[in-house]
């Protein structure tokens, strides 16, 4: 067998579809060819957004046989796993944060592979060939955000001197429920009253919710999906990270993968919430509101995701990053963990510190947030 060649691609355009998606599969859209490929035609990632692509390749022969998106970054934002306090120090004491290499899906903190290889080809070796991409040049530090565990623990193995730090997240798990009612009949009475009544005040309010797919999100549904996308994010005072064109991208490139729960008001509609799916897991990842109305939030990020999950067979609801009320709706503690490469050793070894210390936190969070589910013993 040959040996593996790395090579740095600019744009996701300077690959096929074919071969990349080849490598990929179909269980975790955010790193299918159309997803990335959508970021970057759209003008969502690139210089001018400070994500400049440097995606890793490896071949053998004319064979490609590993993917691996890789950017350079020139700030910390759209990320999900902070570091501006690392940057500031370093910067304060006269170092150069930025440029720093990232290897993560922009702007999406949910967990799924980040190296795609071919059958027969070795991870560790792998890893190995691809550390050159950050270990040249004047990158202050390589980051690996929101990889499988066993992709973590792959690189682990390879690069023990890569830190780690953990982080958690809120995901629901289809524990044998069958259906919403069996779902619901897991939980205590409390929490099952609750939920009962946070649904019913939704529909009390004359909203009605509905479940669009693929070719049924048309032209119509996607722009006010995106009107309503970029109100969440001016009321905190700024536009979105993405723009409509991308948006329309995916649902040109990536129908088969979309899921809009729709919230309408007297046959109009009024909010909505985008998701992607994959073969096993939901992602719930943008939602805005034209409208203030209680527990819509709720019920479209949340209820209609389970519910979609149980009558689709799919298996698990990462519904998004943050957010402590998940729960008590019967979201469960997940923890993650990042990677992180730090090229010079005074920086690291306070990093390192950093994250010793920051571990122990989370993990004693999470044995905490696991203690207040809401399900039955």
């Amino acid at each position: 067998m040959s040996m593996l060649k790395r090579q740095t691609l600019p744009a996701m355009e300077a690959v096929s579809a074919t071969d990349w998606n080849a490598l990929v599969g179909d269980d975790y859209p955010f790193l299918r060819h159309e997803f990335l490929h959508a970021l970057e035609a759209s003008g969502s990632v690139g210089p001018a957004t400070g994500w400049v692509p440097r995606h890793q390749t490896l071949w053998q022969g004319e064979l490609l046989v590993g993917v691996m998106p890789l950017y350079h970054k020139h700030h910390s934002f759209g990320e999900y796993v902070f570091d501006w306090a690392w940057a500031d120090a370093w910067e304060r004491a006269g170092g150069s944060y930025y440029p720093k290499a990232l290897t993560a899906i922009p702007y999406t903190p949910a967990p799924g592979p980040r190296l795609a290889l071919a059958p027969g080809i070795d991870p560790r070796a792998a890893r190995e060939v691809l550390a050159d991409a950050w270990e040249v040049g004047n990158l202050s530090s390589w980051h690996l955000l929101f990889a499988e565990e066993d992709e973590v623990a792959g690189w682990q193995a390879a690069r023990p001197e890569l830190l780690a730090r953990h982080g958690v997240q809120f995901q629901w798990r289809d524990r044998g429920y069958g259906d919403f009612t069996g779902f619901l009949a897991a939980m205590n009475s409390k929490r099952r009253k609750a939920i009962r009544r946070e649904r019913r005040i939704v529909a009390d309010q004359g909203l009605t919710l509905h479940r669009l797919e693929g070719e049924a999100i048309d032209a119509a549904a996607l722009e006010h999906f995106y009107r309503c996308y970029e109100i969440t994010y001016l009321e905190r005072g700024r536009h979105g990270y993405l723009n409509l064109e991308f948006f329309r991208r995916l649902r040109a490139s990536l129908p088969k993968a979309l899921l809009l729960v729709q919230a309408r008001l007297d046959g109009k509609p009024v909010a909505a919430a985008l998701c992607l799916q994959g073969t096993r897991t939901l992602y719930g990842r943008y939602w805005g509101s034209e409208v203030v109305a209680d527990c819509l939030h709720f019920e479209a990020c949340y209820y209609q995701g389970i519910e979609h999950c149980l009558e689709r067979g799919l298996t698990a609801f990462d519904p998004g990053t943050q957010g402590e009320h998940k729960l008590t709706r019967g979201f469960e503690p997940r923890l993650l963990t990042s990677l992180h490469h730090i090229a010079d050793p005074r920086l690291r070894d306070a990093v390192a510190r950093f994250c010793a210390e920051e571990r122990t936190q989370v993990r004693a969070y999470c044995r905490a947030a696991e203690q207040a589910l809401p399900f039955r013993t």
